[in-house]
């Protein structure tokens, strides 16, 4: 990755053993081995935020392929959450290779939303090659995470005359939606959108900001669909059992 690993204070690059996830940071003591300028505890708890997702992953789907994807979507929404946090920005860089790497991955990882392969036999008498049945998955989950999100930004606009959501969780959600599916996708808007709702108010409350405020979406999002991983699909197992059951 450029540019390579340095301090942002006086501009060194760190060295590789300064460089070690968590470890280097409690060894240096939070600061800068050259300057000793504070290192912002934010970085090592990313790092060790990332291993458990990690091992969570591994637990969960052993040595896999659905390991490395599920994988890979949590470190991208852990970066999101950070910057979105931050800076309020969800960076095109990460949603966009996010979304390319959603797509390629879908083609070598099992179909498991249904809705690509509900059109299939409404449409065909034979369905189509299963990596078709996965990237079309994708594609449907990406344009209803973007979809869902821009008519509810443009709603807000049209109804208050001011902007209440960024375009940057319309492309997140495209990103999300790409490892997702339908199914998944909707539940993620549904979780980020009741932990907006009630952490959102009691952080305004706490920190006396204004109805103006601008609360990191993006975040919430991240949070739900990280929940949306781990827990998702038991609950939507559990919900179609009582269709079925009816």
């Amino acid at each position: 990755m450029l540019p390579a690993s340095h301090c942002t204070k006086c501009q060194k690059a760190i060295a590789p053993y300064d460089n070690i996830p968590v470890l280097s940071w409690l060894i240096l003591g939070g600061k800068c081995r050259n300057c000793k300028a504070k290192i912002s505890p934010l970085y090592p708890a990313i790092e060790l935020l990332t291993g458990v997702l990690f091992l969570f992953c591994y637990l969960l789907f052993g040595l896999s392929l659905d390991t490395v994807k599920w994988a890979t979507l949590s470190a991208l929404l852990i970066v999101l959450t950070a910057t979105d946090i931050r800076e309020r920005i969800l960076p095109n860089a990460v949603n966009l290779v996010g979304f390319l790497i959603g797509l390629l991955l879908s083609l070598f990882t099992m179909p498991s939303d249904g809705a690509a392969l509900w059109l299939s036999n409404k449409i065909f008498d034979f369905p189509p090659p299963r990596p078709v049945i996965s990237l079309v998955d994708a594609l449907l989950g990406s344009l209803v995470g973007a979809g869902l999100l821009w008519i509810v930004g443009e709603g807000y606009f049209r109804l208050r005359g001011r902007e209440g959501m960024g375009f940057g969780d319309v492309k997140m959600m495209g990103m999300v939606g790409a490892f997702l599916g339908v199914r998944r996708t909707l539940l993620t808007v549904l979780f980020g959108s009741v932990l907006g709702s009630f952490i959102g108010i009691a952080l305004v409350l706490a920190a006396r900001k204004g109805r103006d405020y601008e609360l990191p979406f993006g975040a919430f999002l991240a949070a739900g669909s990280l929940l949306v991983i781990y827990f998702g699909t038991p609950l939507l197992n559990w919900y179609q059992s009582l269709l079925y059951g009816r």
